[in-house]
C-alpha cells in the first residue's frame, strides 16, 4: 500500500487520521536517530579515532543491508577496546541531544495515560539517562563490559541475553503487552533503523521518524520533515 502525503513532510499509510492517542496504551521508543540526534556507538568510536569504519557498519545495518545486527554490534563494540570509560561520559555530556520535538510527544504520551518504553540497541550508559530525563516507564539496552577503567570491548551476559536486536525488541514490547493486558494493537512503537521493524510490525501503530528507507515504507506514519511533535497532527490527544 503506497503512502499519502498528510501534511507537508507527514506520511500516512492504512491509517485514516486523525487518531486518539488516548486509545493506545503503551508506546515503545528506540533511542538511537530517534529520541535522541546520535548514534552513540559511532561517537565513542569517533573519541577513538575509530569513527569512519564504526560508522559506515551502523549506516549499512540501520539501512538493513546488515542483516545481522548481533554480528554487526559486536564487531563495532569490539573495535572501542582498550577506550577509557570516561569517553562515554564526554559523548554523554558533548554530543547528546535529545532530538527536536522529543519531550512534547513524549509529554503528550504520558498526559494520554501511555506507558513508555525504552527499548535499544545501544547502551545502558545512554538509555538510562535518557529515561531519567524522559521520566519513561522502562528501558532495555546493551551493557558495555568495562575493566579497569577501559572498555573491554565485549558486552555483558544479561539474563534475557547480550544484545538487544531487533527480534529481542519486538519480545519486549509484546511481553510488556502482555503483563499490562493488553491487546498489540493498543501498542505503538516509534523508530528509524532496520532493526525496528519487527517491533514496529507488531505493534498496532507504527512510526517513523526520519527513518531509513525501508522503515519509511513500512510504518503507519513517517515524519520525514520536522520534529518528533508532529506525529501530534495525526494522534490527536
Amino acid at each position: 500500500m503506497s503512502a499519502t502525503e498528510f501534511a507537508p513532510g507527514l506520511f500516512v499509510r492504512g491509517i485514516v487520521p486523525p487518531l486518539r492517542l488516548a486509545d493506545y496504551r503503551l508506546i515503545a521508543f528506540d533511542m538511537d536517530s530517534t529520541l535522541i540526534n546520535i548514534e552513540c556507538v559511532d561517537e565513542i568510536a569517533d573519541i577513538a579515532g575509530r569513527k569512519a569504519e564504526v560508522a559506515a557498519i551502523t549506516e549499512a545495518a540501520m539501512r538493513g543491508e546488515i542483516t545481522d545486527y548481533k554480528d554487526s554490534l559486536r564487531r563495532r563494540v569490539a573495535m572501542l577496546a582498550g577506550v577509557s570509560e570516561t569517553a562515554l561520559q564526554r559523548v554523554a555530556d558533548e554530543r547528546l541531544r535529545l532530538n527536536p520535538g522529543v519531550e512534547a510527544f513524549v509529554q503528550a504520551c504520558r498526559r494520554a495515560g501511555l506507558k513508555t518504553l525504552l527499548v535499544s540497541g545501544g547502551f545502558s550508559f545512554f538509555s538510562e539517562r535518557v529515561r531519567q530525563r524522559l521520566q519513561l516507564d522502562f528501558a532495555r539496552a546493551n551493557t558495555l563490559g568495562t575493566a579497569n577503567g577501559r572498555l573491554t570491548g565485549t558486552l555483558f551476559d544479561h539474563p534475557w541475553g547480550d544484545i538487544c536486536d531487533g527480534a529481542e525488541k519486538r519480545r519486549v514490547v509484546l511481553e510488556v503487552c502482555e503483563l499490562m493486558g493488553i491487546s498489540t494493537a493498543q501498542a505503538i512503537a516509534v523508530g528509524d533503523g532496520a532493526n525496528d521493524l519487527p517491533m514496529m510490525d507488531a505493534a498496532g501503530l507504527s512510526i517513523a521518524f526520519h527513518g531509513k528507507p525501508a522503515v519509511r515504507e513500512q510504518a503507519s506514519l513517517s515524519i520525514e520533515r520536522g520534529g518528533m511533535e508532529r506525529a501530534l497532527e495525526v494522534l490527536h490527544p
